[in-house]
């Protein structure tokens, strides 16, 4: 359940809702600095079928983080940008661990269920005496050779 939660609410935050007029109000610029940005390749937008830019809630974040790195950090745009382009690579390899992490144990889970199985059909064979659980009582060493001529 948490999980369709996260997704309805990733495919939210990605959804392309607002116009460029109303993203730039909401990130505090100008729609035209973020004109800028997208030819720039720091937030690109999604697009309509006519061309128009659609900004999403991530997008609208992202407007306000690159803003705070310019203004407050002193970051040009150049270092904003690889800043981005390193912090998607980093969420990317987050995803993947998590995908490992999940197969990981999904395996493991299989390996316990496999030698619980083989222990059940062991235990299974000692009880219609098919097995016979040995213990060696001494240390010789004994040689068996089948009768002859029977």
């Amino acid at each position: 359940m948490s999980d369709l939660r996260e997704t309805a609410r990733a495919l939210a935050e990605d959804a392309p809702v607002f116009v460029i007029s109303v993203a730039a109000q909401l990130a505090g610029m100008h729609a035209q600095t973020l004109r800028q940005y997208d030819r720039l390749g720091l937030v690109s937008p999604g697009r309509t079928p006519g061309g128009g830019r659609r900004y999403s809630p991530r997008d609208v974040a992202l407007l306000r983080e690159v803003q705070r790195l310019s203004q407050e950090d002193g970051v040009n745009l150049a270092g904003i940008k690889r800043i981005i382009e390193l912090e998607s690579q980093v969420e990317a390899l987050q995803a993947r661990v998590r995908e490992l992490l999940a197969e990981l144990e999904a395996a493991e889970s299989r390996r316990i269920a496999a030698e619980t199985a083989m222990q059940a059909t062991v235990q299974a064979g000692y009880g219609r005496g098919d097995l016979v659980p040995m213990t060696p009582r001494t240390s010789a060493l004994v040689i068996w050779r089948p009768e002859r001529g029977r």
